[in-house]
């Protein structure tokens, strides 16, 4: 290719970097200064945003949590073993990335409100349908891919000497795994963590479906935030849109950092 050519590609690719960056930046701004700050923190000390602040945190804290437990060593077995269906497992593991979360939540909705477990469930005590639970499970099965890439690709990129060291050294499996692999992958934990965390946060549609859009009951900052676009109360939305924007960019920014070239 000619230098000329050369330089006309250049160009061409860095401007559309620059107009897509400049489209997301006045999209950002038209929400953040449509109110004043008086009008904002007027709104955070409201019983209802300060509600949806603390569910969305309690809730969002709990799917996390549960995602680390269970999406992480399913990531350690994707990265590190062969086994038959790993392809399709992966997929399938893969799959809520590609669905719309209100089909999730219809899927979820049915599974706890109409299947035998679901209904064993709820007869026990543990209650999904309508409740601060259903957000729970809502958050986990959107998000739970999001942890999975995250760790699989942070194991991957771990060299496995290292734990064939440390069983030569002595140690089991398990020990090796604890003491030597989760160290090292500590960094890409953090990152996960915090973008599921924030995904969990933003999570609307299958909450939507599973828990329903009760104020003071099951709303987040999301159901917040439509509840009050719904009746006509622009400040409150408007506020309840501007803390989910800043909680994204301080979590964007602490997965660029500690992310270590990690990619979603």
């Amino acid at each position: 290719m000619s230098s000329i050519g050369k330089c006309w590609l250049k160009a061409l690719t860095i401007a559309s970097c620059l107009a897509l960056a400049f489209f997301i930046v006045v999209i950002l701004f038209l929400v953040v200064s449509h109110s004043p700050p008086q009008a904002f923190f007027d709104s955070l000390r409201s019983e209802e945003i300060q509600f949806a602040i603390g569910l969305s945190l309690k809730t969002s804290v709990a799917s996390t949590v549960l995602c680390i437990l269970i999406a992480v060593p399913a990531a350690y077995a994707l990265a590190r073993y062969n086994f038959p269906g790993e392809n399709i497992i992966n997929t399938l593991l893969d799959m809520p990335l590609a669905l719309p979360p209100l089909v999730a939540g219809v899927g979820l909705l049915l599974f706890f409100g109409t299947s035998p477990l679901g209904k064993g469930l709820a007869e026990a005590g543990l209650v999904f349908v309508f409740t601060p639970l259903g957000i729970v499970v809502s958050q986990f099965f959107v998000n739970m891919p999001f942890m999975l890439r995250v760790m699989r690709s942070t194991f991957e990129s771990i060299n496995p000497r290292y734990e064939y060291v440390a069983k030569t050294l002595g140690c089991t499996d398990a020990q090796a795994l604890w003491r030597v692999t989760l160290p090292m992958a500590s960094n890409g934990l953090l990152a996960a963590s915090v973008i599921t965390w924030s995904k969990g946060i933003g999570e609307f549609g299958a909450a939507l479906m599973i828990a329903g859009a009760t104020r003071m009951k099951t709303e987040t900052l999301p159901i917040s935030l439509f509840l009050n676009m719904s009746c006509g109360k622009l400040e409150q939305a408007i506020s309840a849109a501007t803390i989910l924007i800043l909680i994204s960019v301080v979590s964007l920014y602490i997965f660029e950092r500690r992310g270590g070239g990690v990619r979603l």
